[in-house]
């Protein structure tokens, strides 16, 4: 028989988008709930008294005040770039050559490739991440690395192998034919294996030639049910390099599209400088786009519209290592401050969606996201008062928004009190 675990503490879950619906009939809340797991899966939630009356011969584990919600979703991020995060000073072009480039070449190197994996993954589940959707290197053992790593500890997990033939130093290019039959052979060998995805992913056009975008979307239309992830619009220089190398198209997002890499298993990074015909078309095919506000202002890349997500689907991501954190708290934090800089105040209920079921639902993994009954138990203990800066705020609370929002502007991995990946501790 499958043993059960009660696990008690403040509860947070979503009933609905807080973007779509008022903050009350959004989010369901419970000072002292539970979640019953049973064999990795959230089987019941509610309060804790009702719970452990239904089930009094379970395995409880109590957190306390601790707020239980689901682990956080990175919905972009680059684990190659690990050892190279927080390097200094340049734009998005001058950033790849000088930094990512070079640390992305060593990747060839299968050892070194499952070094940099079992450091990512012990960066992440310290700030609370259970699923990350990663670019690798053009190098197969980035991939291979990568998702090793992820399945032996039982994560759910997203990647593939980056694609570039052009514009990119001669170690890291491939030509049209080898990201074809290397995604290809990456996608049969992991997809779907465990709790694994494989995401077609060429890095973006400016790194790709039209016969390899080509290439991916025949890929991609062989096997629609995987993820395409790729950049737009992440930096105004960027955008009017793409128009020279893409005279004929009628914008960034054309490029893609003409090439068979646009639908609505589409995950498009950074979109800070869309047009309105880019938005409207992403919308209607039900693209989605995922915003990296530690990657955006560290590089200097502009500032998302975060009204967007009242009509497209949005996640939030790290983008490590533009992004300056492995931490989603902090991820949050630099999204409430973007969205202020554009004159848009979020919610801490919005702002936590964006990191759980936003980025689940960016992603098209229902699996995750959330603690509803049938959902997979990745879940988080946060500690609403683990700093004394934040314990002195927290404990002026007058609800769960007051206590929580501290943490998530002045949080760290010190606020991660537990982890549980379907339904264990981490490995």
């Amino acid at each position: 028989m499958t043993s059960k675990t009660l696990i008690l503490g403040q509860t947070l879950r979503f009933r609905a988008n807080p973007f779509h619906a008022p903050i009350e009939d959004a989010v369901l809340y419970d000072a002292r709930g539970g979640v019953l797991v049973e064999g990795g899966i959230v089987t019941e939630t509610g309060t804790a008294d009702d719970l452990r009356r239904a089930h009094p011969d379970v395995t409880v584990t109590d957190m306390g005040d601790a707020l239980l919600i689901a682990g956080f979703v990175d919905a972009h991020a680059h684990y190659p770039q690990t050892a190279m995060i927080a390097s200094w000073g340049k734009r998005l072009i001058d950033w790849l050559e000088t930094y990512t480039f070079p640390e992305e070449m060593r990747f060839c190197d299968a050892e070194y490739a499952t070094e940099i994996a079992a450091r990512y993954f012990d960066l992440t589940l310290a700030n609370g991440t259970t699923t990350v959707c990663s670019y690798a290197t053009i190098h197969p053992e980035s991939v291979d690395a990568y998702f090793a790593e992820a399945k032996s500890r039982g994560l759910r997990a997203l990647a593939g192998k980056t694609c570039m033939d052009r514009n990119a130093p001669d170690g890291l290019r491939d030509t049209p034919q080898t990201a074809y039959d290397d995604s290809r052979s990456l996608l049969e060998r992991w997809h779907g294996q465990d709790r694994l995805s494989y995401v077609i992913t060429p890095r973006f056009s400016p790194t790709s030639t039209e016969d390899q975008l080509a290439a991916l979307g025949s890929l991609w239309a062989e096997h629609p049910d995987c993820l395409m992830q790729t950049h737009i619009s992440e930096q105004t220089d960027e955008i009017a390099w793409v128009r020279d190398l893409f005279p004929s198209a009628r914008d960034y997002l054309d490029t893609y599209e003409v090439h068979g890499l646009l639908g609505p298993n589409a995950v498009f990074g950074h979109a800070i400088h869309l047009t309105d015909r880019e938005q409207d078309r992403m919308r209607e095919v039900g693209a989605a786009l995922v915003h990296c506000p530690t990657s955006n202002t560290f590089i200097g890349s502009g500032l998302f519209d975060m009204g967007l997500a009242a009509t497209h689907r949005v996640g939030l991501a790290t983008d490590t290592g533009g992004g300056s954190s492995f931490s989603m708290l902090r991820t949050m934090a630099a999204a409430y401050e973007v969205a202020q800089l554009r004159g848009q105040s979020l919610h801490p209920s919005q702002l936590l969606w964006l990191a759980t079921e936003g980025s689940a639902k960016a992603l098209r993994q229902p699996q995750i996201g959330n603690l509803e009954p049938g959902r997979e138990a990745d879940i988080i203990a946060l500690d609403l008062a683990s700093t004394p800066a934040i314990a002195q705020r927290s404990s002026r609370a007058n609800d769960i928004w007051e206590a929580v929002f501290p943490t998530i502007i002045m949080g760290d991995d010190r606020a991660i009190r537990q982890v549980w990946v379907a339904g264990n501790p981490p490995n």
